[in-house]
């Protein structure tokens, strides 16, 4: 006889608190979003108007319009933020692969003081090692150029990224390496027909937390290592809503979410593998 869904088995009043606690929940998380939505369509004249009206009073998309010319270039400024963050996700996922393996399937002197170190990275702002970053960026002669806001990028992601995928290939059986080693397969060989179609779902979940990390981080390098308008991302952009005398609320709310809307596509596309990726071995086979 079959067993009734464990949601089945809850009492009614477990339900509603259940439920409850996931829309105050979902409430504090999409409030500011859902907030900053109408602020796009509020008329600046009527932003600060009293008493606050929380649904837009004559709301309309006009500054989804006039955002572009208050800012031009601002396509080039979300275009640079999604191909920087594309190849610092790249050249990431080159470096962290092999690394994840390595330190999952081999023991040697010193692995754990490193991952330590690699933890430690992660510890330290962006803003503590601008002037050590900004003069070896002046050495290498990549100022003012898309690498000065990559090569930071890659630095400071790839720790997380190693940590990341080596928890989920130490789920991955070691009698999978044993049955290819005794085959005669390499280590390299092992990793790319054995290990990887496995760990896919777990290097997806590092693609896309690096895609959004590079994304989201890129204002304080860019702000430093960059003066040319041609190579500045995103967040430079909504900063030039920013005006002396005040700040243009409506089409800077509009902007960001146009600026956004690449990454939250792509994490649409991409959710069906993150989840299998954040769920993967919780359920034991």
């Amino acid at each position: 006889m079959s067993q009734p869904a464990m949601i089945n088995r809850y009492r009614w009043y477990e339900l509603v608190g259940i439920y409850a606690g996931i829309f105050v929940f979902l409430s504090f998380i999409l409030s500011p979003f859902v907030e900053g939505f109408l602020v796009s369509l509020k008329p600046l004249g009527l932003l600060f108007s009293s008493p606050y009206r929380f649904w837009p009073q004559n709301g309309s998309f006009d500054a989804y319009r006039s955002m572009w010319v208050s800012v031009p270039g601002f396509a080039r400024y979300i275009f640079n933020s999604f191909f920087i963050s594309t190849i610092v996700t790249a050249v990431v996922l080159v470096l962290v692969v092999p690394s994840a393996y390595a330190f999952a399937r081999f023991r040697f002197r010193g692995s754990g003081a490193l991952l330590a170190a690699f933890l430690a990275v992660n510890m330290f702002s962006g803003a503590v090692l601008l002037i050590p970053l900004f003069r070896l960026m002046r050495s290498f002669g990549v100022l003012n150029t898309y690498f000065a806001m990559i090569v930071p990028g890659v630095a400071f992601l790839i720790p997380s990224g190693i940590w990341l995928l080596r928890t989920y290939m130490m789920r991955i059986p070691r009698e999978l390496d044993e049955a290819a080693f005794v085959d005669g397969a390499s280590h390299f060989y092992t990793l790319r027909r054995v290990i990887l179609p496995i760990a896919m779902p777990g290097i997806t979940v590092v693609a896309i937390t690096t895609f959004i990390g590079s994304y989201a981080q890129q204002f304080i390098f860019a702000l430093t290592f960059n003066s040319k308008t041609e190579y500045m991302p995103l967040p430079i952009g909504l900063y030039a809503y920013f005006g002396r005398q005040e700040v243009v609320w409506n089409e800077l709310m509009a902007a960001s979410f146009v600026g956004i809307a690449p990454a939250v596509v792509l994490i649409f596309l991409m959710q069906r593998y993150l989840v299998a990726g954040l769920t993967a071995g919780a359920v034991k086979q």
